[in-house]
């Protein structure tokens, strides 16, 4: 079975969010830190990598049907 863009895309999605969760947990326990900043640029990535993947997919989905 493979793996449609929109699948890859919430996995991501779910990856930021939990990467956004350790991070706001880092915070409250230990401060900023670099570990803080990297938690936060992982997250940012996966969000966007995530949003870029779900509306590759409506495009190419849309795209097909005409």
């Amino acid at each position: 079975m493979r793996r449609t863009p929109l699948f890859s895309g919430f996995i991501y999605l779910l990856l930021g969010a939990l990467f956004t969760y350790f991070a706001i947990d880092h915070v409250q326990t230990h401060g900023w830190g670099f570990f803080s900043y990297l938690l936060i640029l992982l997250a940012t990535f996966d969000f966007g990598s995530g949003l870029k993947m779900i509306l590759f997919h409506i495009k190419y989905k849309n795209q097909l049907k005409r």
